[in-house]
Formats: C-alpha cells, structure tokens, sequence
C-alpha cells in the first residue's frame, strides 16, 4: 500500500519532531570512567589469632557502583563478551603469511640490533580487498600494519620501513630465499602467547583461611562438582592426546582425571585441586601447589554465606598466580556471583563485571568467566615481569637467527639475494622466473606442510568453533539506504532521519522514504552540524575564498521541507551567513553544549571565537514560540581572535571543569598538538610527533569521571593525554600512568570513540578496539568504506557485491581463491568494481549509537554484505535444540582437514570430496558423541555440533567480514539435509556480517 504525499510528509515531520536516543546519547559519548575495571586496595590477610601473614595490592572488581541506579553517563546496563586480542586476528604470520607467497627480510639497525620484516600481498579476509600486510620482528616485539594496494605504484623495503619508524640501517635489509626460514619465524610469533590456556581451580570451604587448609580437601560439594561440570568435560588423563596443559598423560603422577573445555578455538585444561594427588603426610600439599601455584590464573570455589569471612589473594602463596576469581554459588536462587582480584600491576582487561555481579543463567556465566580469564592471562603477559622475560628471549632468538644467516650474507645464492630498495615486491627477475617459480612452490609447499602440522598439534590460532549464529554484536549495523546513486561530501543525523551533502545537493535521507531535496546543487556544503536541542544548522560551504559558515534554523528548513515551498539555493542564504568567517577552512563546535554553544572558526592561521546563549525557546520542541526571524545569525556573537603559526590541520574544543577561562582548543599542525587558552589565546605544547611525516587524524575530547582528556590521532597511533585545565587559565599535562597509547594495524582516516569502544575507519575496513586499554576485539572488512556521519548515530557507505549470475556456486567461487593451491605467483584480487558478472552498489549503512554505548540490543539488525537467506520452515526450529553439551568439533575436523590437505598436497585428490559424505561424517561424530567411552569432550554452548554445522553452511552462503579464508577454504559445503535445524525468518534480512 503507498502512502500518500500528505501522509509521507507527516511521517517525515515525526521523524524529525523525536529526538532519538542517539541524539541523547550522542552529547555522553566522550564519558567514560575506568572504575568499572575495579579499584586498588591494599589487601591484608592474618591467621586464626588475628597476625597479619601477608599483604598485596590488587585491583578488585565487583561490580558495585556508587552511582544512582538511573542510567548515568558510563553506568552499566549491560556487559558485552569479547576476547580481546584474538589470536585468529592477531597472529598474523600464521593466517596470512605462512603457506603463501610473501617475502622475507633480514637487517640491523643504527644500534646495530637485528630485525626481521616480512611482507605478503594478500585478499583481505576473502573481500576482494588487495593489500600489502608487513610484520616487523625487533627484540622489543613485533609491528604490525597494513599498506594499500596500487597496481600503478610500486612498493619498496624502504617505504615499508619507513612506514614503521625505521629509517636508518646500520646494514641494508636483504630478502631471505631459504623457505626454511618460514618455521623460525612461525617461532617469533609463537613468542607473543600460548593460544591454550591452563586454569587453577581451588576449593574452599566455608570459614578457610590459608592456603594449607584450601589444598588439603580431599574431595568437594556437590554444588563445586555441578560448577566444574559446567566448565568444562571430566577426561581420562592417561593416553589423553589434546592440550595437557603440564599434567601428566602417561603415568598417572598428575592425578587420573581432569576437567577440559574448549572455548572459540582455544584449549583449556583446568588444574582442580580436588583431582591432583593428595597427600595426607604432606600437610602443604607440595604436589597441588606445583601446578595451581604456577598457573597465572586461579579460579577459587568458595563455600558458605556472604557473611562469612571472604578469601583474600594475600591467603595464597604464590609469586607467579597474578588473578584470582572467586567465585560463590547461591542455592536459593541458583545463581553464581563472581569477584576478581588482579595484580596491582596487570593491565586493565575486560569485560567489566555487571551490577551486580550475579549471574541466574548459567550458560552466560560460563562464557563470561572463560572470556573473562583468557583475557586475564593475556594482560599478565604485559606486565612489567614477564614482558621482561619475553623480550629477552625474543632477542635471543632473533640474534640466534641472524647469526645462522650470517655467513651467506655476503654470497649471492639461494639463501640470501641482494635485492635493492628500488625492486617492486611482488615481482621478480624475467630471467630467473623459470627458477623462482620452482622455489616458490617449494616455499609454499613446506609452509602448507608446517601450517598443516601445527593445526593438527593444537597450537593453530584458529577460530573453528566459533560464537552462536545468533549473536549479534554491538557493532552490526543495519541497512539504513539502498542503492544511493550520489557521492557524499559530509551529512549529519536529524533525529531518525540524515542530512547528506552530495554532488547534488543537500538531501534529506531516511529509511524506506523517497529522497527529498533541501538545498539544490549551487550550495556546497563540506561540514555541517544538526542541533536539534539548539534548532540550529551549521555548516562551511565550499572551499578557499568564497568559503563561509551558514546558520540555519532547524525548524525553518522543516517547515520547507513540510510545505514544498522552495528547494534553497546559494544565492537564498545570504543572510543566513556569519560575519567574518570569510575564506575559513575548517570549524569545531564544543560536544558538551551546556549554557552557551562556542564555535571556532578557522581561517588560515586564525582563530574565530564564537559563541551563541542557550535559549530553551529556540528549541525545536518548543516551535510555537519561534522567532520571526528565519535567521539565526544576529543571535551569534564574535569573543576575540587568536593568531596561530600555522593553518590547523585538527581542531576540538575541550571544555573545562567550571567553564570560566578554562576551555581550551586543540589544535593540530606540523608535527606537535598544542592547547590553546579560549581566554588568554596563550598555547601549550601538549605532544611533539617523532616522525618524518605526519598525518593527523583527529583529537577527541574524552571525559574521565569528569576530568577532560584528549585521544590524540596520527599515522597508526592514539595517544590519551589526561588534562587538567586550572581556573587560572594554563592546563596541566599529566605525565602520568594515566595517559597510555596503542596502534592501529592500518592508518585509519576517520577515528569515532563510543565508550566502551574506539572505531578507526579505513578506506577498507573497521577496526574496533576497547578504550581503556587499546585492545582489539574485532576488524570488520567493508569495500570501498566512506564514514559519513558520526557525531551521533554511525552512518558509513560501503560497496556491496550483487551477483548478476547464479550459475556458479559458492563452493566454486571459494575453490577459485583457495589459500591451498600452490602457484607460483600469488595475484590479487580484482577490485569489486571490475568483477565479472557483478553490479557494484553503494549503500548507506547505520550502527546505532545506543548498541554500542551500553544500551540494549533488541534483534539482529539488518547488514550490507550478506546475501538473503531464506530458509524453508521446518517443524523444529532454534528453540528446540537441547541446551545440552557436545563433543568439541576442532581436533576432529582438524584431522578431516590435515587428511585431505596432504592428498591434495601430494596430487592423490583430483576430486573434491562429494557432498554425499558430510551425512557419513555427521553421523559418525554423533556416534562418538553419545559413547562415554570415548571421551567426550565439549566446548562451550555455541561451539556445539548443531551450530558449527549449521555455520559451515550458512558462511558459504553469506559474505562475511570475519571469516578466516585458511578456515572456509577447507570448510565443506553441507547439502541442507545435514543440517539439524534451518535459519528461519530471524536472518531474512539483508545483515552487514561484521563479526
């Protein structure tokens, strides 16, 4: 049914009237406080006979908040579940690098120290996105970025290197030949962790004090026996092949039973004091404490009521346990509450405890604890003690290697070539392609083979068990315009609605409604900014010196827009135009509006300072009262003029804590940010950059716990700087552990912070990491990516693919780009655009601001990249699968995978493997699942047969941006008979996968 003109208009005038939550959310974005992450207390404990035995300093979390149970800037509503750093994004050199066509590097710096550097071209998580990938090996760790990929423009060492901060060389780098070298570097990385982890579980009764006493129960509760069993499998030790996690597997002399999970693709095996020897001569229980006293995380089953004495990390004598989780089960309503204590000096890691930390379903309790412990163990690695230790084995080892090298680095034969900074990477000599094509095969075969050998060990970081298919993360975004046919130059959000500058015009955009037009095309618009508390339109027309800042009113374009009176055109803005911004280049306004709204205009190297008084009968909820004037310029006001050394680059206003003489402007030019006093006009050197050239990125007024600090944005950094501005005008730069930095693996263009989560937007991808500590959690790939508006909702345009053909199929479509088929020069990808049989379209894609910021997530939301599904109905459907566990798929798939990789290694397959099969294999694994004699082992709840068969054959059907291509390439496609359940109207929706 089509809606009428008038009724499209009323829906219109609603969408614009209703703030949304974005709009509430988006002045709150920049707060957030480490307090969720716990605070330091200095914990004591003493004997029986009240002496203190031992005291430490811990962070401890437990989810209480001291502010009011009404959402607050920063408060909790709910808690999102990620494993930070994942290895499957992570280890680089093993996903992208090892079994491919890359290069290898040796060379010594000024110093004189070694470095490695590694370069491969690779299609970007099977997206048709080329890029060149390098890792940086240096005793201080490893660098990771990503370059662009231009056919036309070569790519050299030195520009790589240089990329890196590594300008100067005490020796020249020089490419490897040897595909040996593949494993010494797979060595390197191995270095950064362990993808399988090991969990001390201890069991405390009620009213234990000391360690003594903890280790000596022989046997637990029956309710200890219900959580162990749903952390993991009880497995028979002796003859056990999987991760052992240091137990013994042979004799028996590490007890005869253990708990073992698997949880997204990592092994855990669970040291229980109740399971190792006991022994009733030792009343230390020197045999226990050997393997839970080394373990860096212990989980502690405590016994008995809240009121009762609670257990203390100083009870345990340990130097090498650095967090401890205590963990109490309550009968009465069948819930488990969870306290961390973490080492004074372990890195903030997430996800912070809800509030309070109760948990009544089980099954979420068990993914928290399990993330929540992994991500624990990975930020003890960068504590001070053992990141010491890591790099001087790293060093070791990268000098070893070099020494080996060493010899044939004067030679010119097949273990080093001196190739020059000048060579194009990916190619080669026309007169020894013949002999470099052969050792490219060689090197790609051993690499398959070494790649082959350490999944079937265990040690691969891959992602084979994966998340539920019905999951859905904060940063999914849904499709908001299809098909829009206009470059976007900038836009802003109205309410539900998106004003967008074009080619065309100004447009107003909303979902499912017709294009409208604004302003016709004679007005260019390059910056713009919708207050609808203020109802005002802000925005820089144009470019050099016709450029100028308009003001419009809010309500005055509506009421246009309501009554189809007039499509504006430049010549119809002359009065709405603000004195003395002529010829400006670039303007901010202050994120926190408070009592005034202050603009800086800048023009060249000149700052305007302008300000307009909040007037509550401006706004647009109140309308009637509406000035008679359409234009709001006589309402704005000109402060004072500041004379900078340069043009700025980056400007953002950062208010101060009174607001009288304390706000501050950062500025950013040739190599430095600089504060700048709104007051005085005086400025402050806040952050030199050492770096020969610099792109800036943005600098992000942030708000911790109401103290103003600043996210500095350049090249492939983010730096936070804590800033204290004083009454008496100058600001105080707190060089302190406050402030910390991290890098992005790819310069990013555009950086959005929306607390717990920082977003850095390339021309291909997402990268999403945590505020607090710079972890990754994820990186989305997105072609042909444009970051449209952010000040609120997220509004970003992206390609996405069309097939225009059905005839081949997705099995064919992935075996044409397989990473398993040894060639001897790895091309890449054609671009979308230029694909066979597709119609590129560019869509307009929203992520909710509210779904990131701690609100809650309704349903799955609708994507750009992933084909419709549409799922025959059947009569058992997602709600009647048995929350039951199941035998973990990883190590037999990955035995499945290895079988069929060494035959097509070795040319013994000239058939892939018939469909027919996967039934056989299905009813086989469920056959080994249902015989306890076997062993069965399962991982968590969504690493479960139904979902990982079901995953296997919906990732063929969707174009997803987290699919690791090692994985899907051996993946099978399973014919819709062998799956236990179908999709249903949940994913009938075009989705944008970005998990």
């Amino acid at each position: 049914m089509e809606l009428s003109s008038a009724e499209v208009a009323s829906t219109r005038l609603l969408s614009l009237t209703q703030r949304s939550v974005s709009e509430d959310l988006g002045c709150r974005r920049g707060e957030f406080s480490r307090k969720h992450y716990g605070s330091v207390e200095l914990l004591i404990s003493s004997d029986a006979d009240g002496a203190i035995q031992r005291a430490g300093r811990f962070r401890v979390e437990n989810g209480t908040s001291h502010e009011n149970t009404d959402y607050t800037p920063g408060t909790w509503h709910r808690t999102d579940v990620h494993l930070e750093n994942p290895e499957y994004h992570t280890r680089w050199y093993f996903k992208y690098f090892l079994g491919k066509v890359h290069q290898n590097y040796v060379g010594t710096d000024v110093e004189k120290n070694p470095f490695f550097l590694s370069v491969v071209l690779s299609d970007q998580s099977n997206q048709r996105v080329p890029q060149y990938r390098s890792i940086l090996w240096r005793k201080t760790g490893t660098q990771k970025i990503c370059l662009p990929y231009c056919p036309t423009k070569t790519l050299s060492v030195k520009s790589i290197l240089s990329a890196m901060s590594l300008d100067k060389f005490e020796k020249s780098p020089r490419e490897i030949l040897h595909p040996e070298i593949q494993k010494d570097l797979l060595v390197l990385e191995e270095q950064e962790g362990s993808v399988n982890f090991k969990f001390g579980v201890l069991y405390a009764r009620d009213g234990q004090l000391t360690d003594d006493e903890m280790f000596s129960n022989e046997t637990g509760s029956e309710s200890f026996q219900r959580f162990l069993d749903l952390m993991g499998d009880k497995i028979t030790l002796k003859g056990w092949t999987g991760y052992r996690g240091g137990l013994d597997t042979k004799n028996d002399t590490t007890g005869s039973f253990s708990i073992y999970t698997v949880y997204q693709g990592h092994e855990i095996m669970f040291h229980v004091s109740t399971m190792l020897p006991y022994s009733r001569e030792n009343k230390q229980q020197v045999e226990r404490k050997r393997h839970i006293g080394n373990d860096i995380v212990t989980i502690v089953f405590q016994e008995g009521e809240e009121s009762s004495p609670a257990f203390k990390p100083s009870m345990i004598r340990s130097h090498f346990t650095h967090i401890f989780a205590l963990v109490r089960y309550n009968k009465q309503n069948d819930s488990y509450r969870l306290k961390i204590f973490s080492e004074e000096s372990v890195p903030l890691f997430g996800p912070p405890l809800p509030s309070p930390p109760v948990f009544t379903n089980h099954q979420e309790f068990r993914d928290f604890v399990l993330v929540k412990l992994i991500n624990g163990e990975k930020a003890t690695l960068e504590t001070p003690t053992f990141a010491q230790k890591r790099q001087r084995t790293l060093d070791m080892l990268i000098r070893s290697l070099y020494q080996d090298l060493m010899p044939d680095l004067h030679k010119v034969n097949n273990m080093l070539n001196r190739r020059s900074f000048s060579d194009v990477l990916p190619e080669s000599p026309k007169s020894t392609r013949k002999k470099e094509e052969a050792r490219q095969a060689e090197f790609v075969r051993l690499g398959q083979a070494l790649k082959l050998k350490t999944t079937v060990k265990g040690d691969a970081p891959t992602n084979l068990a994966t998340t539920s298919l019905c999951k859905k993360e904060p940063w999914e975004s849904q499709s908001f315009c299809s098909n829009f046919p206009h470059e976007v130059v900038c836009a802003d959000s109205w309410g539900q609605s998106l004003l967008v500058s074009t080619d065309a015009g100004i447009l107003l955009v909303d979902d499912g409604q017709p294009l409208v037009q604004v302003f016709d095309k004679t007005l260019q618009i390059k910056q713009m900014h919708v207050l609808e508390a203020l109802d005002l339109l802000i925005a820089r027309t144009e470019k050099g010196k016709d450029s100028r800042l308009l003001v419009f009113r809010l309500s005055a374009v509506q009421k246009d827009i309501e009554t189809k009176q007039m499509i504006r055109s430049k010549y119809d803005c002359r009065e709405n135009k603000l004195e003395r911004t002529k010829g400006c280049h670039l303007y901010a306004i202050n994120t926190h509006h408070g009592s005034e709204l202050r603009i800086v205009v800048a023009i060249r190297n000149k700052l305007l300072l302008v300000t307009k008084k909040y007037n509550p009968c401006n706004s647009l909820t109140s309308s009637s009262l509406l000035s008679s004037s359409e234009s709001p310029v006589e309402e704005f006001q000109y402060i004072r003029e500041i004379c900078l050394s340069d043009p700025p680059v980056v400007m953002t206003l950062v208010d101060g804590p009174t607001g009288d003489s304390d706000n501050m402007i950062c500025v950013a030019y040739r190599h430095q940010f600089d504060l700048v006093n709104e007051s005085t006009g005086e400025s402050y050197r806040l952050h030199h950059v050492e770096a020969n050239k610099v792109n800036f990125v943005a600098a992000i007024d942030v708000y911790e716990d109401g103290e103003a600090g600043l996210l500095l944005c350049y090249n492939y950094v983010c730096q936070y700087r804590k800033v204290y501005p004083l009454n008496g005008g100058s600001p105080l730069i707190q060089p302190s552990a406050s402030n910390f930095h991290f890098s992005w693996n790819q310069v990013p263009y555009a950086v959005v912070c929306a607390f717990p989560y920082i977003l850095a937007f390339t021309t291909d991808s997402i990268e999403i990491r945590l505020v607090v500590n710079g972890n990754l959690v994820h990186t989305a790939v997105v072609p042909e990516l444009q970051l449209v508006a952010s000040r609120s909702d997220i509004y970003f345009k992206a390609t996405a693919a069309v097939s225009g053909s059905s005839n081949s199929s997705s099995k064919e479509m992935s075996s044409r780009s397989s990473p398993q088929t040894p060639i001897a020069y790895e091309i890449p990808e054609c671009p979308l655009s230029s694909l066979e049989d597709e119609v590129p379209c560019k869509n307009l894609y929203k992520i909710p601001l509210s779904n990131l910021v701690g609100r809650s997530i309704e349903r799955p939301l609708k994507s750009p990249l992933v084909s419709k599904v549409i799922a025959t109905p059947m009569s058992t459907g997602i709600a009647s699968v048995p929350v039951t566990h199941s035998l973990s798929l990883s190590r037999m798939e990955i035995k499945e995978i290895a079988s069929r990789t060494r035959k097509e290694l070795l040319g013994l397959l000239d058939e892939p493997i018939p469909k027919t099969e996967d039934p056989q294999k299905q009813k086989k694994v469920s056959r080994r699942q249902s015989d306890p004699k076997q062993g069965a082992v399962r991982s968590t709840s969504s690493d479960r047969i139904i979902s990982s068969s079901s995953e296997s054959n919906s990732e063929k059907r969707h174009l997803s941006t987290s699919s690791d291509p090692d994985t899907v390439a051996n993946r099978e496609e399973s014919p819709p008979s062998s799956c236990p359940f179908q999709l249903t109207s949940l994913y009938d929706e075009d989705i944008i996968d970005l998990k």
